[in-house]
């Protein structure tokens, strides 16, 4: 087990004295961040021995309730998890009044090994395969977010807000200056954090419809820590909105007419001797981009259950949406899944167009170095390049379109089981199963709009 040093403790507390409180979490296989709040004089316990949380945290549904089936809950007492803070990622939560910190916890067997069923670790698995090999990714996270009108929100009718010059934008109006000019306070106060927390958010654009924007994270040549990155933003992203009265959402598909919400993977890889082995404008592509591309090809379906985690998930993958329908890959194409970026030939990566913006950070990227680790080993070969419309050639979808399906589908994967690890796709997939029955025994007011009299 690689301990966080108390060092780092004792000097954030030294240099920031005026901190109050400090949040720790870790992240849930669904995404959700759940922990405690602790006294500054608790922080240096928790770096020396841990914070303990009961091990069902890592069984709660996306509404936080058990999923029994598990078998984290009742057949282990619910007893404690010994979690430590994860190396470099003590930092402000300064959307608070109260002086607040935050960081970011990772959950250990009580012999020390790391618990199956933590998404972090399944990344960490994934990540020391590459390693193992003399690979290093090298990884950037996009996510797109909407703001919603809060008062729309609490009534179940989400709708784009106001801005604060009182400006409510109404009109698919794709990169918009006058909407980033218009909610310049929110996007304003996002950017500040952002330098205060030590993330490296660097462009910002307004998106394909009103009240969406995303700011882009740079590239970190540590995996780990560019997922880090990514939980942290989304916390941000909300916390800022909320002070400004907003409600900021990465639900996939909030409306059901305008664009959805994506979370897009750029990656290359870098060895010892080179920072990009994807690099260069040479049409065959380096091998190991080549067999990169193959990899997340051949394992894009069996895939699909991490990278559309949730029901609202599938209401992005439409055609002519930016959201894929079948494996393909092309060169500075975003009507395909795996995008070959155009630009200089040294800054050549991979841009993975398939989450949305709902996946755990965390599990995603896993899978995505899944499958370059998978067609690497194996030298898979990818399919020809799309040119032009990528819907065009599409004649029917090959990837699992609904929820259901896509989780058959990766229950059935081996290579997700050997990848991420058998346990913790086991835990995953067993609770996604009982939520997708779960919500699928809700009666929605669709039932009623289009059964109550017509049925």
């Amino acid at each position: 087990m690689t301990r966080a040093p108390e060092k780092e403790a004792v000097e954030f507390l030294a240099n920031h004295p005026e901190i109050a409180q400090i949040q720790a979490f870790l992240t849930d296989p669904s995404g959700v961040a759940r922990g405690k709040v602790l006294r500054p004089e608790e922080l240096l316990t928790a770096y020396r021995d841990g914070r303990p949380l009961p091990c069902s945290i890592q069984s709660l549904d996306m509404l936080g309730a058990d999923v029994l089936e598990t078998g984290l809950v009742w057949e282990e007492g619910d007893s404690d998890r010994p979690c430590f803070p994860v190396a470099g990622t003590l930092t402000h939560a300064p959307w608070h009044a109260t002086p607040t910190a935050q960081l970011i916890l990772a959950s250990y067997e009580k012999d020390g090994s790391p618990t199956p069923a933590d998404p972090r670790h399944a990344l960490a698995r994934t990540v020391a395969s590459l390693e193992n090999k003399g690979l290093k990714p090298v990884v950037a996270i996009e996510l797109e977010f909407y703001l919603i009108d809060r008062a729309a929100a609490q009534s179940g009718k989400p709708r784009p807000p106001a801005a604060p010059n009182g400006f409510a934008p109404s009109h698919l109006q794709a990169y918009l200056m006058q909407d980033v000019e218009d909610f310049a306070p929110v996007l304003d106060d996002i950017f500040a954090g952002a330098k205060k927390m030590g993330l490296p958010a660097r462009t910002l654009i307004s998106e394909y419809a009103p009240g969406q924007f995303e700011i882009v994270l740079a590239h970190r040549n540590d995996a780990m820590r560019a997922a880090d990155d990514a939980i942290l933003y989304k916390r941000l992203v909300k916390g800022i909105a909320d002070r400004h009265g907003y409600i900021a959402t990465f639900m996939a598909k909030p409306y059901a007419d305008i664009s959805g919400s994506g979370m897009h993977v750029h990656i290359s890889l870098a060895d010892e001797t080179n920072p990009n082995l994807f690099a260069g404008d040479d049409p065959s592509l380096t091998p190991q981009l080549r067999h990169a591309i193959g990899g997340l090809e051949a394992t894009m379906a069996e895939s699909m259950a991490v990278f559309a985690p949730n029901a609202n998930s599938f209401r992005r993958f439409r055609r002519n949406t930016y959201a894929p329908l079948t494996p393909a890959w092309a060169f500075d194409n975003r009507s395909v899944p795996l995008r070959v970026t155009a630009g200089k030939p040294e800054t050549r990566h991979l841009e993975h167009r398939v989450c949305g913006a709902d996946a755990n950070p965390y599990v995603a990227l896993a899978a995505v170095i899944a499958g370059i680790d998978e067609g690497i080993d194996k030298k898979l070969e990818p399919s020809e390049p799309v040119t032009g419309d990528g819907y065009r050639r599409e004649t029917k979808p090959t990837l699992p379109m609904n929820w259901w399906k896509a989780l058959e589908v990766a229950r059935h994967s081996t290579f997700l089981r050997e990848r991420l690890g058998e346990k913790f796709v086991d835990t995953f997939l067993t609770i996604k199963e009982v939520e997708c029955d779960r919500f699928f025994a809700e009666i929605s007011d669709v039932d009623f709009d289009w059964y109550l009299r017509n049925a």
